[in-house]
């Protein structure tokens, strides 16, 4: 290749291109026709001497040839930006969509909040929330299916952790709670201390964004030989609060999620009786979208400002004493 004669313009049509995973978005980005983005690309093969992107259902596929220039191209482009235009955005003149993956008691936590800063600021981005159906987001970040992840994801902080510098993913933390169990008022379990064998003895629903009838809670009665009987999985903290308030099974939700269910006002609080870690809330996004002055605009609406404290961690401190 020879790069005194290489049209650069290519490099950002082939970032745009991994980036967004489809020529299609590619060239809505770019403000380009789809042919015009194909041809740019067929420029860039002719160039480099071998195929960058083989086509497939999912959109275009990354050669490995690909993946090894992308990293190196991506960080000349951010620093050319970063050189001509440091961090140059604003809100208020240039459209960007954006699409965020959470499970529904997330969003009800920190939507409303950064809604009411977009319009406050007259900003023209649009979000869009699809549901979040793993722990493991790295592949619908890495495939650009999402701009976002916001959810609680210890295997891949652990990954990300030991990876260091070579990570391709960014976290930041945005919050903590802990798990409870929850219950109807009127519960036969809903006065007093709540036990271990009263716990295990006792129906539950389960809430399960891959579908597994099995989590945390089971994982941790297994470490004591202990078991429960899950009666019902569902997918939504609004489920299980509308099934929780009107039958005798009981729950276990994260704290600062129990607004998500509708019910909180209807429900019973206990502390659990036995340990389980806390629950950490990350925000996920790939390295690419690291130096995008719109994209560190989202990711500063989302984590601007603390939260309240947890709402309930005196009467779970009090429950713990008593137990």
């Amino acid at each position: 290749m020879n790069f005194r004669t290489l049209d650069l313009n290519l490099l950002r049509i082939f970032d745009t291109v991994m980036a967004e995973g489809s020529l299609t978005r590619a060239a809505q980005v770019l403000a380009m026709t789809q042919p015009a983005v194909s041809h740019a690309l067929k420029r860039l093969h002719d160039a480099v001497g071998e195929s960058l992107f083989q086509r497939s259902a999912r959109g275009m596929k990354p050669t490995a040839k690909a993946e090894a220039l992308w990293p190196q191209v991506r960080a000349a482009l951010a620093g050319l930006q970063q050189a001509l235009a440091p961090g140059t955005y604003d809100p208020t003149a240039e459209p960007v969509n954006f699409r965020l993956a959470m499970v529904d008691a997330t969003a009800v936590l920190l939507m409303p909040r950064v809604i009411k800063s977009i319009e406050t600021q007259r900003a023209l981005a649009n979000l869009r929330v699809q549901p979040l159906t793993t722990r493991d987001p790295r592949q619908l970040l890495e495939q650009g299916e999402a701009d976002l992840a916001v959810g609680y994801f210890p295997d891949v902080i652990a990954a990300l952790r030991s990876q260091g510098d070579d990570a391709t993913l960014r976290q930041l933390r945005l919050y903590d709670t802990r798990y409870v169990c929850v219950m109807r008022q009127g519960h036969p379990l809903a006065q007093g201390a709540l036990t271990l064998d009263d716990f295990c003895a006792a129906h539950h629903l389960l809430v399960s964004f891959s579908g597994r009838a099995h989590g945390f809670v089971d994982q941790a009665l297994s470490g004591l030989g202990r078991r429960r009987r899950i009666v019902l999985t569902v997918n939504q903290f609004h489920t299980a609060g509308q099934v929780v308030t009107s039958s005798d099974l009981l729950t276990v939700l994260p704290r600062r999620f129990l607004a998500a269910t509708g019910y909180e006002h209807g429900l019973v609080i206990k502390a659990l009786p036995f340990q389980l870690g806390r629950v950490h809330v990350d925000m996920l996004w790939h390295m690419r979208r690291d130096a995008d002055p719109a994209h560190a605009w989202l990711r500063g609406l989302i984590a601007q400002g603390p939260l309240a404290a947890d709402p309930d961690e005196a009467v779970v401190r009090v429950d713990e004493s008593a137990a």
